[in-house]
């Protein structure tokens, strides 16, 4: 755990807004999930097309119920290069000597 110390704790440099978001990969599981149902149960009925806008379709429709975005307002600081440290924006050493 030590070796990794660093990639183990990189979930504290992003804004604690998208801690929750980092966390988890049940949209991405439950999206699946559903894709794999329909899919299986289709097999052999529809063409390469036809499958294609059926798994289209399916998760737009799962698309529907997911969460939105918590701190989208963050994403253009994480852009720049903005540093966060325990989830709480790090202000440039400049702005705190001046004040």
């Amino acid at each position: 755990m030590t070796r990794d110390e660093d990639e183990l704790l990189a979930f504290y440099d992003f804004p604690a807004e998208h801690w929750t978001h980092i966390r988890t990969t049940n949209p991405i599981e439950s999206t699946f999930a559903t894709v794999r149902h329909r899919t299986k149960r289709s097999k052999g009925c529809l063409s390469m097309a036809t499958m294609e806008l059926m798994v289209f379709k399916v998760i737009k429709e799962a698309e529907k119920t997911w969460l939105r975005l918590r701190g989208k307002n963050q994403l253009p600081k994480l852009i720049t290069g903005v540093k966060f440290n325990d989830g709480v924006e790090q202000q440039n050493q400049h702005n705190q000597n001046a004040a």
